[in-house]
């Protein structure tokens, strides 16, 4: 989940009056937000949903306060019309194929906004751009740009410029070589014959998405008092809400936003695009849902609270909502923020009228057995997300992508399909706390999903274990000693067969084999592997199927 840093000064302002700091504790809840930690003026603010971009910033939690505060409903922003036009390539197509833009006129930028601005930006990027594959967002000084602009694609040594923080121009090819973004990002531009670049009328480069900006004109500082925005990526359904979030964000802070046409080759678009958006909610659904036995002004008033604009026919309520709002995709999400308004602690819990007699079923019975052994043998548990994506678990392990369980209308970049293996979860915690000191032995006993056409569903859920040993003398001996221990304590009889993966070390990788059947892998991670996860230490893992009877 995102964690954010915000001024507690600089909040306040924004909402318009001072608060104070227990007080603040409390309401910060209705961002779905809690204050980790206090150093002076800066609050750390860890946000308990990655599906909702409009609450990583400073603005977005005044937001959400001012709307419990007084009642304001769906806020509105006033789009002017600009004469700036975006042309995109049809060469864009297989490369990067869309954008959306605007521009920001009368900014006033000062340490708190820069610092917000900067951070929005960034939780984008790494949260629902999946790391900047779905969303690279470049912002520039408009001033020193010329429209209209062209988005399209240059051969690696076709054009040269000079890259944030460089005052020597290079080629594109000496950008992903050189520059520390380059480095970071060459995997994203990996097997393009041409790269993509945003350029304007006097054949300045604004921009080489998704790796880095011009050193000219993408930089943001406390002087710029017009700016312009860009998203591209390869879905408009992530791209739109992006944008979206960026300008009201600064719309909040005073500025202007006007649009931009975006000209592809076969349609237009306006963007920004602020229209809110509308729905309806049955009363009796959101009291049985919740179980609060509102009335429908009562449920109007909470609704408005949450920045909804409300309207009573009958059983039923006409809902207007902020058009940077895309994670409302079922009723259940508007009754959830009902029960937000409503406050969770005010809810009287309820005993159950049903009857039944507990018990642990065998599957629990045998995975709580295997995480006592695993924690006996020095390793720590961890719990991470059955939601990944389709980068994590096979171009970060060096796999070819094949067919997994996508959820249909995802909200995230980074939480679209359900992982067909641990490994992924394994690698993704260590990238995270390479910090910690090593050795760190971890495990996870989790479900997987894998599609079978046979279920009702589609889909077959497996418990599986994966172990993992990072440290400078990790090794194939070690795993494979740990394996050993965990399978005599459960006596099962194995085999370990000589075989090839892809995320593993040719070599020092071998099947598991039980009963004259594989149900698992056990191997040394390949260095190739562990670059695409930013690792420096080596790795030794093992994963098994605990459902292999």
């Amino acid at each position: 989940m995102p964690t954010i840093g915000a001024s507690y000064k600089d909040l306040c302002k924004v909402i318009g009056k001072k608060i104070p700091v227990e007080e603040l504790k409390d309401l910060i809840l209705y961002s779905k937000g809690e204050i980790d930690e206090i150093d002076g003026d800066l609050l750390k603010i860890d946000i308990k949903d990655s599906n909702r971009p409009d609450l990583w910033s400073t603005e977005g939690i005044a937001r959400e306060i001012k709307g419990r505060l007084e009642q304001i409903g769906c806020p509105k922003y006033e789009i002017k019309k600009s004469d700036v036009v975006v042309s995109v390539d049809k060469k864009n197509k297989g490369v990067r194929p869309y954008t959306v833009c605007a521009v920001v006129k009368n900014l006033k930028i000062d340490l708190d906004v820069l610092s917000q601005i900067i951070q929005l930006q960034e939780k984008i990027h790494t949260t629902f751009g999946s790391n900047r594959k779905e969303i690279a967002m470049g912002i520039y000084d408009y001033d020193r740009i010329k429209p209209p602009i062209r988005f399209t694609t240059f051969k690696p040594e076709g054009i040269k410029f000079a890259p944030l923080d460089f005052e020597e121009e290079i080629t594109l090819k000496e950008i992903l070589e050189k520059h520390p973004k380059g480095k970071e990002f060459v995997h994203l531009l990996t097997g393009y014959e041409e790269y993509p670049i945003f350029i304007d009328a006097n054949n300045k480069v604004l921009s080489m998405p998704p790796i880095i900006n011009s050193n000219y004109s993408g930089k943001i500082t406390e002087k710029t008092k017009n700016a312009f925005i860009e998203c591209s990526g390869f879905n408009l359904k992530f791209l739109v809400p992006a944008l979206n979030v960026v300008v009201a964000a600064l719309t909040d802070r005073g500025a202007e936003i006007q649009s931009v046409k975006v000209i592809y080759p076969k349609k237009v678009m306006i963007t920004p695009d602020l229209t809110p958006k509308k729905t309806s909610i049955d009363i009796d659904y959101v009291n049985k849902i919740s179980e609060l036995n509102l009335s429908g002004k009562e449920i109007c008033k909470l609704l408005q609270q949450a920045n909804y604009d409300t309207e009573l026919k009958g059983k039923k309520i006409e809902l207007v909502y902020p058009a940077y709002r895309q994670d409302i995709m079922h009723p259940r999400d508007i009754v959830e923020d009902v029960i937000i308004s409503y406050g969770y602690n005010k809810i009287e819990p309820i005993v159950s009228k049903l009857k039944t007699e507990s018990g642990i079923v065998e599957k629990e019975m045998f995975s709580n057995k295997v995480s006592e052994i695993m924690t006996s043998l020095g390793f720590q548990e961890i719990l991470s997300y059955t939601l990944t994506n389709k980068e994590n678990i096979f171009s970060k392990m060096n796999l070819k992508e094949e067919t997994v369980v996508e959820i249909e209308n995802a909200v995230s970049a980074n939480w679209n399909v359900f992982r067909n293996w641990l490994l992924p979860s394994m690698m993704e915690f260590y990238s995270n706390n390479q910090h910690v000191k090593y050795p760190q032995n971890i495990f996870e006993v989790g479900d997987v999903v894998l599609i079978d056409e046979k279920q009702e569903t589609k889909t077959r859920d497996i418990r599986k274990l994966s172990a993992a040993m990072a440290d400078s003398r990790a090794g194939y001996e070690k795993i494979a000693a740990a394996l050993d221990a965990l399978l005599n304590k459960l006596n099962v009889k194995y085999l370990l067969k000589k075989t090839r993966h892809d995320s593993f070390i040719e070599g020092r990788v071998a099947e598991i084999i039980v009963k004259n059947k594989p149900i698992g892998i056990i191997g040394e991670i390949h260095p190739y592997v562990l670059k695409k996860w930013k690792m420096e230490m080596p790795i030794a893992t093992f994963e098994i199927n605990l459902e292999y009877s």
